[in-house]
């Protein structure tokens, strides 16, 4: 999925920025993003190496990974955030025959440890967020991780297991079709692409208030990359997030633009890596 939006950015902004074409634009899908952020953290800060990042490479890793070899703060510079990405929890009816999160919440809590929820692999997004879920819910589930969003999606449809957060793009074809149900976005705000699926914050349900576990998806620059180059990139993708098309193709994907200048988005890179390191102490998640 990170591969898909790398090279999607990679295409919209070109015709922006002029310089673009010989950007070195670093993504990777091996050591949960570590290997890219690792590799443009140490390179030079000319403004033609960037690495794609999430709110896990720049959040959550920090606290699962004790022995990273950068700091996900310091050793970078917040370009631009481009989107968020909403989970949404789904559920296979013929498992957990359920229709609302309270129902939901209602049934698990009835059944401590009987229920178990699949994750695209350990200290994932789809993990995180569950993790959080059940939490601040005081639910007992067993976590089931697999090596990916396939294999975990084919396990919700198969009835291996019950449930999964995942992106909201990866089960729009199940949905349509009748497969799954889903019982609320992990966003503050519903999703367009399924406006008629609640948020978990709008559950009221104890525990729920302001739940927002979304992934943002961003760009960053080493340490000392001229501001006036961030600048630049900031300006030359905002301009492409603000047409209508590209809105459009990624709205209708289930994800939300999100717009913010440098200096905002280094707030909520702070805010990020603060709240994943309070979920993963409390669910107690490691890695290494």
């Amino acid at each position: 999925m990170t591969l898909f939006f790398a090279l999607l950015l990679a295409g919209i902004v070109a015709p922006v920025c002029a310089f673009w074409a010989i950007l070195h634009l670093c993504y990777d899908r091996g050591a949960a993003g570590n290997i890219a952020s690792e590799y443009v953290a140490r390179a030079r800060p000319d403004g033609y190496t960037l690495v794609f990042g999430t709110a896990a490479t720049h959040g959550s890793n920090a606290a699962l990974y004790k022995r990273l070899s950068f700091d996900v703060e310091d050793d970078f510079v917040p370009v631009a955030p481009i989107l968020d990405v909403s989970n949404v929890l789904t559920v296979n009816p013929d498992v957990i025959n359920v229709k609302t999160l309270k129902e939901f919440v209602d049934t698990v809590k009835a059944n401590p440890g009987k229920y178990n929820y699949a994750s695209t692999g350990n200290g994932t997004g789809t993990h995180m967020a569950f993790a959080e879920f059940n939490s601040r819910l005081g639910l007992s589930m067993v976590h089931v991780p697999y090596k990916g969003g396939p294999e975990a999606i084919s396990s919700v449809l198969k009835g291996e297991t019950c449930c999964i957060m995942n992106q909201v793009q990866t089960v729009l074809a199940q949905y349509k079709a009748d497969k799954v149900r889903l019982l609320g976005v992990t966003t503050m705000k519903r999703v367009g692409a399924i406006s008629e699926v609640p948020t978990i914050a709008e559950s009221g349900l104890q525990g729920t208030a302001g739940f927002d576990s979304s992934i943002w998806f961003a760009l960053f620059a080493p340490k000392g990359t001229d501001a006036r180059v961030v600048a630049k990139l900031n300006g030359a993708i905002r301009t492409v997030l603000e047409t209508p098309e590209v809105r459009v193709k990624l709205e209708s994907a289930g994800n939300s633009i999100r717009v913010e200048s440098p200096e905002q988005f280094r707030a909520t890179v702070r805010a990020n890596r603060a709240k994943w390191a309070e979920v993963v102490r409390s669910a107690n998640i490691t890695i290494d």
